[in-house]
């Protein structure tokens, strides 16, 4: 079964399109990514499946009920981790938990059990009486969550859950959410950080512009983009180069210059190497060395857009 069904979903605001016909069918069970930059609209589209805000068009349904006509019993079954923490600084995290748990009818026996299970699963069991405004970062991320859990939702809809945060705080939350997946939950997580979605997600959609422009599992977006190579050239002098020179090669579709490295991505089928060579000859520059680079997500967005996801 569906958990999410997303048909034709469009939101304009005034003369933006800020989601522009996205159609994602996600099976119970599954980490989805949404993997886009900043604005792509990744976060609108959660305000919609979540009721907070109306689609112009188009419709979200949530396991089979349509939650664009009515959120009625929906909301229990979803647990949303907004990208700003939602939490009261002035409350220890015992009592953001508390106070969440009663706005889902938890009560008495059933409400402590839940807070100190949550309290367990994001590690924050030895400082539930400190308050909120006290905690670093990442255990503000991790009480952000876990006030999402508290009523046992089956879906967790997680939006830009590890932004500004430590390493260790980041990698907590990643296990987090392959812990809660192994549960049953089915978990959509949205990010810029393509490094996370790797890692944790089965399924992924690349959105850009409102758009989705690629579906799959990882193996099945980098068949996408097959048709081509990735090259890292080391050289000398790399201030000098004439990137446009090189974009004009038949062939080359984009040109980066990263951590001091020459990345070219390149068609397959057009035997191009010795064409970038002699360009990179005829500006006097000294190849050092020639490697051929994995395709990863950073690969397929670049091709498929020809900018970084974090441009």
């Amino acid at each position: 079964m569906d958990a999410i069904k997303i048909d034709g979903l469009i939101k304009r605001f005034g003369d933006f399109i800020s989601v522009d016909n996205i159609n994602i069918n996600i099976k119970e069970g599954e980490i989805y990514g949404l993997l886009g930059p900043n604005g792509a609209g990744k976060s609108t589209t959660i305000g919609i499946m979540c009721g907070l805000l109306k689609p112009t068009n188009g419709k979200i349904e949530i396991l089979g009920v349509d939650v664009t006509k009515s959120m009625k019993n929906q909301n229990k079954l979803i647990g949303l981790v907004p990208q700003e923490i939602a939490l009261y600084g002035e409350l220890t995290a015992y009592e953001n938990l508390k106070f969440f748990g009663q706005l889902y009818n938890l009560k008495g026996r059933e409400l402590e059990e839940s807070i100190d299970r949550v309290l367990d699963f994001i590690g924050l069991q030895d400082v539930k009486k400190k308050v909120a405004n006290t905690f670093s970062g990442g255990m503000k991320r991790r009480l952000n969550i876990g006030c999402a859990l508290i009523h046992s939702p089956k879906i967790v809809i997680m939006d830009e859950p590890t932004v500004g945060i430590d390493p260790q705080s980041r990698n907590h939350i990643l296990q987090s959410v392959k812990k809660l997946n192994e549960s049953g939950v089915t978990v959509i997580y949205t990010t810029h950080y393509m490094e996370e979605v790797e890692f944790i997600c089965n399924k992924i959609a690349i959105i850009d512009k409102g758009k989705v422009i690629a579906e799959g599992t990882k193996e099945e977006l980098k068949n996408i983009v097959s048709d081509t190579n990735k090259l890292v050239i080391s050289v000398n002098y790399i201030d000098k180069l004439n990137l446009n020179n090189l974009k004009s090669i038949k062939g080359v579709r984009s040109v980066e210059i990263v951590d001091g490295k020459l990345e070219i991505t390149s068609s397959k089928e057009i035997n191009n190497l010795n064409e970038i060579l002699m360009e990179l000859s005829k500006e006097d520059i000294e190849i050092l060395g020639i490697e051929k680079k994995e395709i990863n997500l950073e690969t397929i967005f670049l091709a498929l857009t020809g900018r970084k996801l974090r441009d």
